[in-house]
Order: structure tokens, then C-alpha cells, then sequence
């Protein structure tokens, strides 16, 4: 089978899976590294490391008060560190090796067998799903693919720290990290991305990560935002970002690292990583262009902090959509998106009281829902066709709904386990610095460093 249609070829071998008996069968044989795939794959996992440092950090950074600029940029450097760490030790294990429909198994822990087909220093592509009925057959090697992976796990946790931003001890988010990717984000990823993940047996699909990651870490931001509270000051106090230009520099870094989260996706150098990009491009500036026209329209000014944010929205939107809409479709999704985060990161967090402070749920959380359930209403089947599935994913009543299934049993998992975590933390060691801590800045007090 080509990686050229990989995803939709795991979510329907998934699905066919359902339906067969547990019987062991061969794993298909590994075929042969294909050097351009492996190529794109590798520059596509530095892409998107990227998105996290210096994208994220920066556009994250640039957002906050200047006495917290650094505690800000060092969360989303120190999650990368732990993420990779948490993700080579277990997380990847329990996301892709077979075990159940519900959460892989612990054969891959330490990346146990990741060397196995090397042979006279040569490695060999590996089996994603080997031994089951759902086995699919890479062209990279495993190491890629494992590795591409942990650039999605590494960023999703580092969303979620908009949202709790200026306010959270360091400690207490290095630990939530860990739990978080462990508890939400592996079994998450398991049930939509694995051949045996029960999600895909729905037949929802994700191309990119708008339910593994927008919609995971959204709703994570939420509710952090809620059950710490909100920051000191809201409404007497001057809360304006420090510096936009390190904001803008950082979207810009979201905006090129994007390619390599949505075109790296079709895990090889082919026509539907060419249409992907596209897709994200133009869905990216429908987004910029909708909040500035919204804003402008409702304020009389448009924004520099709310043009870069629409084109965020637009992005977050297209992800799930990237392998399976054309590109007159993504730029309505961006457009949607992008009047859809405006509202929610204005009037709706308004309207609900909660201190969601640079909008991890409103750009992330909001544009993974709109993005997951489009994905259902303008899905083009010869993309996404195959020799299994010749129609591919196509946009109909039936598809919306399994889009909107996915979207609820991620929201649903998401809240309580995120809600266990800091509910258990906070009693262990509690989650916020005190409200003098707060106002003297997060630099000083949990650093000791400041910018001058």
C-alpha cells in the first residue's frame, strides 16, 4: 500500500477491523525505504519542531506582561525537553504499538525494538499496526516516523500553556506535563491515529491533529483556565502584551512550520502532501483576513495581535482537512474559523467569565471543533481514495456525524482527565504562585532572571 493515502488507510482498515474475527494474520512484509519519502518526513519533523521553539515560544512570549516573558518562553523550551523525554520512554508506545482499541501496549517502551531492521547498517521501513488485521506498510524507517510523532506530543502540551499563562508554578507544569501526555494525549492519539484505535473504527478522520492536538489541547487550556482562576488585575489593571513583534516573528514560525505539521502528514513526498500545503495556505490567510474584516467591522481598528491570531485560527481549522478538501474549501474553513475564534475568544470568554489568557482555547480549541466537523461536510473523495477504499473520504450527513462523534469523546475524555490532573496536583503541591508572586512576575520569582 503507497503512503500516498496512508491516513484514510489506516481509518478504514480500522474500521474493516471491526467487523473481522480475532484472528492472528501475517503482518505484511516492510517494504523497502523510499528515499524521497524519508527525506520530506525528515525535514517535515524539523518543521514542526520548530512550530514549538522558537514558533510558539515567541508568539506566546511576546503576548504576555514583560515581568513574565521569560517564564513564558521557558515553558514551551522546557516541555519540549520533557515531552521528548516522556514520549521516548512511553508515550509513543502506548499511542502506536497494537494492544486494544482503547491504548496500545508496552512493547515499544524505551523504543524497544526500533533498531530491529537494521541489518549491515542499513535500516528498513517497519509495519505501522504489524500482527494485525489493520497492518500498514511505511516506506521511512521507524525511528522517522516515531520522531515526527514527537514533535505532534512535544507542541500540544505547550498549547495548552496559553491558557494558563502568568500564573501557574513551574513545578506544577513540568509535572502536568508528563501526566497529561501520559493519561490524555497517548490514549487520544491511540484511539484516531493507530490501525486499531476505536475512534477510526467510527470512520472519523483526523489528517493533522485537529481533535489529537486543537481540539486536546483547547479544551486542556479550558479547563486549567477555569480551576485556576483568573489572573490578578482583570479589569483594573493594565494587561497589554509586552512586545507584538515578537508575537508576529513567532505566528510567522507557526505559519512556515504548519507545512511540515499538515503536508508531513501524508508521511511521504506525494501529490497529496503538495495538496495539503496548498490547502493550509490559503486557509491560513482566509483566517487572517476574517478576523481583521470581523474586528475591523466591530472596533473600527483592525489589530496586529488579531490578524496573526485569525491566521493561527485558520491553520488550526485546516489541520484535520488538509489531505481531504480542495482548496476552494479550505479557504472557507478559514474564513469560518476565523469569524468563529474571534467570537469565542471575545465575547463568548466574556460572556462565561474565564480568564483564558493568550486564547489556547479560543484559537485552538474553537478552530479544532469547526475544523474537525467541516472536515465531514467538504471531505473530496478521490483524494483520500485507495485500492481498498476506491470512493475515499467523502462529504455527507454520515461523515459530519462521525466527525462530531470524535469531537465529543475527545472533549469529553480531555475534561475529566485533565481535570483529575490538576485536581491532584493541587492538592499534592498546589498549582498557582501566590498572588504576591503574581504581581511581583514569574521571572524573578520562579527564575531569578529578568529582561532588562
Amino acid at each position: 500500500m503507497s503512503v500516498h493515502a496512508l491516513r484514510r488507510s489506516v481509518l478504514s482498515l480500522a474500521a474493516g477491523a471491526v467487523a473481522l474475527p480475532a484472528v492472528a494474520q501475517a503482518a505484511p512484509a516492510a517494504a523497502p525505504i523510499d528515499t524521497g519519502d524519508t527525506a520530506w518526513m525528515l525535514v517535515s519533523t524539523a518543521f514542526v519542531l520548530m512550530m514549538t521553539i522558537p514558533g510558539l515560544a515567541l508568539f506566546y512570549g511576546g503576548m504576555v506582561r514583560k515581568k513574565n516573558v521569560l517564564a513564558t518562553l521557558i515553558q514551551s523550551f522546557m516541555i519540549c525537553c520533557i515531552g521528548s523525554l516522556v514520549w521516548m520512554v512511553a508515550g509513543y508506545s502506548l499511542a502506536f504499538s497494537t494492544g486494544s482499541p482503547w491504548i496500545g501496549d508496552l512493547s515499544r517502551v524505551l523504543l524497544r525494538g526500533v533498531a530491529d531492521n537494521f541489518h549491515e547498517g542499513i535500516d528498513s521501513a517497519f509495519t505501522l499496526g504489524a500482527g494485525t488485521p489493520a497492518a500498514v506498510p511505511m516506506t521511512i524507517p521507524e525511528s522517522v516516523y516515531m520522531m515526527f510523532q514527537m514533535t505532534f506530543a512535544v507542541i500540544t502540551p505547550a498549547l495548552i500553556t496559553g491558557a494558563y499563562a502568568e500564573r501557574m508554578k513551574f513545578s506544577s507544569m513540568c509535572l502536568f506535563t508528563v501526566a497529561w501526555l501520559l493519561l490524555v494525549y497517548a490514549p487520544v492519539a491511540h484511539w484516531v491515529w493507530s490501525p486499531t484505535g476505536w475512534v477510526a473504527g467510527l470512520g472519523a478522520v483526523d489528517f493533522a491533529g485537529g481533535t489529537v492536538v486543537h481540539i486536546n489541547s483547547g479544551v486542556a487550556g479550558l479547563v486549567c483556565a477555569i480551576i485556576l482562576g483568573r489572573r490578578k488585575g482583570i479589569g483594573t489593571e493594565d494587561l497589554s502584551p509586552f512586545n507584538l513583534t515578537y508575537a508576529i516573528i513567532g505566528a510567522s514560525l507557526l505559519w512556515v512550520g504548519w507545512f511540515g505539521f499538515n503536508a508531513g502528514s501524508a508521511l511521504g513526498a506525494n501529490g497529496r502532501a503538495g495538496m495539503a500545503m496548498l490547502t493550509t495556505q490559503v486557509a491560513a490567510a482566509a483566517g487572517g483576513v476574517a478576523w481583521m474584516v470581523v474586528e475591523w467591522m466591530r472596533t473600527g481598528k483592525p489589530t496586529a495581535l488579531g490578524i496573526i491570531s485569525g491566521a493561527v485560527a485558520g491553520l488550526v481549522a485546516i489541520t484535520p482537512a488538509a489531505g481531504f478538501v480542495l482548496p476552494g474549501s479550505a479557504v472557507l474553513i478559514g474564513l469560518i474559523a476565523g469569524a468563529g475564534c474571534f467570537w469565542s475568544a471575545t465575547w463568548l470568554k466574556h460572556r462565561f467569565n474565564y480568564d483564558d489568557s493568550l486564547d489556547a482555547f479560543g484559537v485552538h480549541g474553537t478552530g479544532g471543533i469547526i475544523g474537525a466537523i467541516l472536515t465531514g461536510a467538504f471531505a473530496y473523495g478521490p483524494l483520500s481514495a485507495t485500492a481498498s477504499n476506491p470512493e475515499g473520504t467523502v462529504a455527507s450527513v454520515h461523515q459530519v456525524v462521525a466527525q462530531a462523534e470524535a469531537v465529543g469523546v475527545t472533549v469529553v475524555w480531555c475534561v475529566i482527565m485533565t481535570t483529575l490532573i490538576l485536581k491532584v496536583l493541587d492538592l499534592v503541591m498546589g498549582l498557582r504562585v501566590s498572588p504576591e508572586e503574581e504581581l511581583e512576575g514569574l521571572d524573578m520569582i520562579l527564575h531569578g532572571e529578568r529582561i532588562n
